[in-house]
C-alpha cells in the first residue's frame, strides 16, 4: 500500500515538474520583443490614432508614439480575433486601467492619466474593440505592465 502511494506521489511530482519545465520555456519565447517591435517602441514622433466606428458614435483618440506603426506591422490583422474575445479582454483590461488611474501614488500617473468609459452593454463595433485591445497589448509590452491575468502576446 505504501509503495503504491509513493509511486502515485512520485509520479504526480514528476509530471508537475515536467509541465512547469515545458511551460516556462514557451512563455519566454512568446514574450520576446522583436527588433521591429523595439523600433516601434523607440519612436519619439507623436502618433495620433483615432479609434472610431462608422456604425456607432463612439471614438477613442490615442496619442502614443509608435502605436500606429506597431499596429500596422506587428499586431495580428483585423479579423484574427472574434469581437466577443476582444470585448471580454477589453472589459478586464479597462477595469484594471481605471483602478490604476484612481491610485496615482501606487501606479505611475504619467502612464495612467485618464479613465476609459467602456460599458459591456454597449456594442462599440469590431474596429473600436480591435484597436483598443491592441493598444492595451502595445502598452503592456512597451511599458512592461500587466493589465490582467493574461500575458500580453502578439
Amino acid at each position: 500500500m505504501k509503495k503504491k502511494i509513493f509511486k502515485i506521489i512520485y509520479g504526480t511530482i514528476a509530471a508537475t515538474f515536467c509541465a512547469l519545465l515545458f511551460n516556462c520555456g514557451t512563455k519566454s519565447a512568446s514574450l520576446a520583443i522583436s527588433e521591429d517591435e523595439k523600433n516601434a517602441f523607440t519612436q519619439v514622433e507623436g502618433d495620433t490614432i483615432s479609434i472610431s466606428s462608422e456604425e456607432t458614435e463612439y471614438e477613442i483618440i490615442i496619442i502614443e508614439p509608435g502605436f500606429n506603426i506597431w499596429l500596422a506591422s506587428i499586431a495580428k490583422p483585423e479579423g484574427y480575433y472574434s469581437q466577443n474575445f476582444l470585448e471580454n479582454r477589453n472589459q478586464i483590461m479597462v477595469l484594471e486601467w481605471n483602478q490604476r488611474v484612481l491610485q496615482p501614488a501606487r501606479y505611475n500617473p504619467n502612464l495612467y492619466e485618464m479613465q476609459i468609459d467602456y460599458f459591456r452593454q454597449i456594442d462599440y463595433g469590431y474596429e473600436v474593440n480591435y484597436k483598443l485591445y491592441n493598444y492595451f497589448i502595445y502598452f503592456q509590452r512597451k511599458y512592461n505592465q500587466r493589465l490582467g491575468p493574461f500575458i500580453p502576446r502578439i
